[in-house]
């Protein structure tokens, strides 16, 4: 224990021994939605959190306090690159600290177990280890700047369908060595602060309550010292969870913990020691960043400043993974564009205007611009070089109000009287806790209108619509077009039963650049005796439909008439997103027809698929190129445009296997039977799955073309490092990404036949070689025994795999382990 840790530790010690136990159980409940209560007598401030896998939101629901949007987990983790992720967790500590916010509720690092997840864009890979190098990476970056991290969801949270109540059955292994094993590496590698329990429970536990997973396997045996805060809502036990080893009950102020825990104690359910390790371990964190009076915080001065902009714009371009680059009319590769005198682009699909940017839900925040593919091309190639036309739209649902909607909320007691107004990102309105405009209050107000005005794109007829559930009035230009109420649906998910459907209730003829006055009034019920105060409701909006099959003729005809078609596809909120899982990988809309007859009218077509997760590609071997950019946060137009021009490399590599199609993937189960999610696949999940199955997947795991080539010249392995030389044999400047898979040969137990066992990244000049040393974890040749419910080393011949890719080996060499 270093000096300061020990002043930490002393002054975390004298403030628990001045409060009573009524005072402790209050800590470890939420104060609100966001933050737990100062206790000024023993010199404890306020600590609050904030959602962050991609930005910091802070504490409320508003873009008057823009937030940097990076690009997604899944983009990432696609870049290989711990480094970069630390520097992303620096930035994001940078922003925690200007928004005061101590604590980001960040990473995610679930994995990918089967492509159906619902919320798998927030995740990083579906293997262990490359997940657990990012998370390292990430925990460690946001720390490096005095901001403390909780890793979530923990643990068996990799599917959204009945999230609050699932039993996830997995067996001992399989929970060690897959869905564990990012966990593990974090608390060793990164030593975060926090840790979030998740709703779900495992083998028959609820997490919250898990006092194994938490108290013996978190805690004791990795020897994490950090908080551990359960998922929003998901702490409903007193007994179970104090006793269980959760710290921290949210959100606020009705928790099953505070006065509820005193009278547990004073009851002879709890013992009053429980309590106080819980007291410990929430002052520790509320030390390491500065919270606590007299004790030193861990970083007193803030690493430098970073440009926010400049870093999402380098990640996304450096996650972007081109999967297919092909030799167009045999002159030269599709991609990077030829840009000579007078080459045109025609940029199609209405997913190249309108870009989804981030996958939405508890990741949602506000940024201060957002550059689309449109835009960033627009920017970057001379005038008259590009046409944009829809082609397709994948999204034919009303969505919340907002390109063209400049929107506030205004709160109005029983009498009309304004009582507060604050501005409006988009059409929803979500306000939880505290989260209200100045003078709002739950007690007092009886209405909330959405009101502003609506600047149309396009002339034709307008759809207008509602989410949410209870009564509304919904009038444009001043008429009044709807009334009525919203009861509740059949959704299973509690929030998504909140939000409410999406209902069409009025359309009407709008013309392009004339401004009409909107406005939707909600009539707030009475909630004051709710756990947990919150209004959720959404004005809607879908613009003029027209003919899918006129609009694909548009584009093909500019396209034909262009150089090179790039087609930008993409799913939707509707599609993926948290709350819910997917049923098929199919992408929305008429936009696999949009690509499939653009490529027939012109052989020079780029496809851009942005989607958090893989989807069907079934034009995949009729295009040029395929590129795919996972959600890719505010600077995403711009970094495409570098990529497509050549500007910069697309350094990205799959995080995830990439099937053919939705019946060639290893697991599609996400629909608990009975309340049991059960985990049959055992080991096999991802590009094990695959290999052991024997099925060719329409790109591997660590897949990636860059823009240039790669020879592997020599493999030397020692001990357990492995010595890679490389020599960059194209023309330009790249990354090469050396992984390295582990075979065991003639196996004495039950493994799948290759696993990553570790990776490296070089950068090379033309012509130059490169070294890279690798060293080979000891994990790698382990497995969790379930009879001695330890760790085994097995040794015996391995075959040390050099790799491009999962299952595109380079060179090989035999280590024998003892």
């Amino acid at each position: 224990m270093t000096d300061a840790e020990q002043v930490r530790h002393d002054t975390a010690e004298a403030a628990l021994d001045k409060l009573d136990l009524d005072t402790k159980t209050r800590l470890l409940a939420g104060r609100d939605m966001w933050s737990l209560p100062a206790l000024p007598e023993i010199g404890l401030g306020s600590l609050v959190m904030s959602d962050g896998p991609i930005g910091v939101r802070g504490v409320r629901w508003t873009a008057d306090d823009p937030s940097i949007a990076l690009p997604s987990p899944t983009a990432l983790a696609a870049a290989w690159d711990p480094a970069l992720a630390r520097r992303a967790g620096r930035l994001l500590a940078q922003e925690a600290r200007r928004k005061g916010v101590h604590v980001l509720l960040a990473p995610t690092v679930n994995l990918h177990r089967s492509p159906l997840g619902g919320r798998h864009f927030e995740c990083y890979s579906e293997d262990p280890y490359l997940t657990g190098a990012i998370g390292t990476g990430y925990v460690n970056g946001v720390q490096d700047g005095g901001v403390g991290t909780t890793v979530k969801h923990f643990v068996g949270n990799d599917a959204e369908t009945e999230r609050f109540t699932v039993d996830c059955v997995i067996a001992p292994r399989p929970l060690r060595e897959l869905y564990l094993a990012p966990f593990e590496a974090i608390v060793t590698n990164a030593h975060p602060w926090g840790i979030m329990t998740a709703y779900n429970r495992v083998n028959g536990t609820s997490m919250t309550e898990n006092a194994y997973l938490v108290n013996e396997v978190l805690r004791a045996e990795w020897g994490f010292d950090g908080a551990n805060v359960s998922d929003w809502m998901a702490a409903r036990s007193t007994t179970g969870d104090i006793l269980g080893g959760l710290d921290v009950a949210m959100p606020g102020p009705q928790t099953v913990y505070g006065p509820a825990l005193a009278e547990a104690v004073r009851a002879g359910e709890v013992p009053e020691s429980a309590v106080d390790d819980a007291v410990r371990n929430v002052l520790r964190l509320a030390a390491r960043v500065g919270l606590l009076e007299g004790a030193p915080a861990v970083v007193t001065d803030a690493p430098a400043a970073i440009d926010g902009q400049a870093l999402a714009r380098e990640i996304a371009a450096r996650g972007t993974v081109l999967v297919r680059n092909e030799i167009v009319s045999g002159e030269r590769r599709a991609l990077p564009l030829d840009t000579g005198s007078g080459r045109t682009v025609a940029l199609l699909g209405a997913a190249a205007r309108d870009a989804r940017v981030l996958g939405g839900g508890s990741a949602t925040v506000f940024p201060e611009r957002i550059v689309s593919p449109l835009d960033g091309l627009a920017a970057a190639l001379p005038d008259g070089a590009l046409t944009f036309h829809v082609g397709a739209d994948p999204s034919e649902e009303l969505v919340p109000a907002d390109k063209g909607f400049e929107l506030r909320a205004v709160c109005r007691d029983a009498s009309g009287a304004v009582l507060g107004e604050g501005s409006l990102p988009t059409g929803q309105v979500q306000w939880i806790g505290d989260d209200l405009p100045e003078g709002a209050a739950y007690e007092t107000m009886a209405s909330i209108e959405v009101t502003g005005t609506f600047l149309p794109r396009e002339s034709g007829e307008h759809a207008f619509g509602t989410r949410g559930l209870g009564a509304f009035a919904l009038a444009v230009g001043g008429r009044t077009l709807w009334e009525g109420v919203q009861e509740m649906g059949d959704e299973a998910d509690p929030f998504e039963a909140f939000f409410g459907a999406p209902s069409e209730r009025a359309r009407l003829p709008l013309t392009e650049g004339e401004p009409v006055e909107v406005s939707l009034t909600f009539q707030v019920p009475d909630i004051t005796g709710l756990p947990l105060k919150a209004i959720m409701f959404s004005l809607l909006h879908l613009g003029p439909r027209r003919d899918p099959d006129e609009l694909i003729a548009e584009a093909v005809a500019a396209a034909r008439a262009a150089d090179t078609a790039v087609v930008v596809v993409a799913t939707t909120e509707r599609v993926e997103s948290e709350g819910f899982d997917r049923t098929d990988l199919t992408l929305p809309g008429r936009q696999n027809d949009l690509v499939a007859a653009v490529a027939a009218a012109n052989p020079n077509t780029v496809v851009v698929v942005n989607a958090g997760s893989p989807v069907e590609l079934p034009w995949r071997a009729d295009v040029a190129a395929v590129l795919l950019t996972w959600f890719p946060g505010q600077e995403g137009g711009a970094a495409l445009a570098d990529v497509l021009l050549g500007d910069a490399e697309p350094g990205g590599r799959l995080p995830t296997t990439w099937p053919v199609a939705l019946t060639d993937a290893p697991v599609t189960e996400v629909t608990p039977t009975d309340g049991r999610l059960e985990y049959r696949e055992g080991l096999l999940v991802g590009h094990q799955a695959y290999e052991d199955r024997g099925v060719v997947p329409a790109y591997p795991f660590g897949h990636g073309l860059g823009y240039t080539d790669w020879s592997y010249d020599s493999l030397e392995v020692t001990g357990t490092t492995a010595r890679v030389r490389l020599t960059n044999t194209g023309a330009r400047t790249g990354r090469e990404v050396v992984q390295v898979y582990l075979a065991p040969i003639a196996d004495t137990v039950e493994r799948p036949a290759s696993r990553l066992a570790a990776f490296a990244s070089v950068e090379a000049a033309p012509g130059e070689s490169v070294e890279t040393e690798i060293e080979l974890p000891a994990r790698a040749f382990e497995i969790w025994d379930e009879d001695t419910r330890g760790w085994r080393r097995i040794g015996g011949g391995y075959e040390v795999r050099a790799s491009h890719a999962h299952g595109d080996t380079r060179l090989t060499a035999t280590l024998d382990v003892r």
